[in-house]
């Protein structure tokens, strides 16, 4: 896949991950520095410990700033549309799955393009999809979603995975990525859509 393309599917992602922070700090009733905050954290949050955790240096966003310039332009919009898109939990949730599904895929191709085996990509890209919304709902109050019983982070699992196995099996990068794209995106909208979820434990006799 070309790396300007890759780069630019990566900053949609950030965008609308951001949205979803955006969004979110609307329901919190936050200022518009508190927009920012919680949109940049979202954004580029599973980016950063990916980084981190692999040791690439510089950070991506430190490396290419425009990421943070989304985050906060974005950030600032919904600090004025909020009221407008916002129509109940729905909007914030399909905002995030789209995220989480594109970063499932380019978290674990970043982790293979920096020398990562197979197992410790896919954890790269769950970690990439996840842990930006999980420090939005952590800094906000709230119950992070990779928490509930719903299916969040499954979603993140099938669509990295997805993505390695069929390069595995000699498929092209862009069908790969594709193909592990929409495998989470399908899951993640499935569990939205007709309230799927994992079973919960029954708890034990205190």
């Amino acid at each position: 896949m070309d790396s300007q393309l890759i780069h630019w599917l990566d900053v949609f992602a950030v965008a609308t991950l951001a949205v979803s922070g955006g969004l979110t700090a609307a329901r919190r009733r936050l200022d518009i520095f508190g927009f920012a905050v919680i949109g940049t954290v979202t954004g580029v949050g599973g980016g950063t410990v990916r980084d981190l955790l692999l040791g690439i240096k510089p950070i991506l966003w430190v490396e290419d700033p425009v990421y943070v310039v989304v985050c906060v332009g974005v950030s600032a919009g919904m600090f004025f549309a909020a009221p407008r898109v916002a129509r109940g939990e729905r909007i914030l949730l399909w905002a995030d799955a789209l995220g989480l599904a594109m970063f499932s895929v380019l978290g674990t191709q970043r982790a293979l393009l920096h020398g990562a085996s197979p197992l410790i990509a896919v954890v790269m890209g769950v970690i990439t999809a996840t842990f930006g919304g999980m420090l939005r709902d952590v800094l906000c109050a709230q119950v992070p979603l990779i928490m509930r019983k719903e299916i969040y982070a499954t979603a993140a699992v099938i669509g990295a995975l997805g993505y390695v196995g069929l390069l595995r099996l000699g498929l092209g990068t862009d069908v790969a990525a594709l193909a592990g794209f929409a495998a989470a995106l399908f899951v993640r909208g499935a569990a939205i859509t007709f309230g799927w979820s994992l079973p919960s434990h029954r708890g034990i006799a205190e």
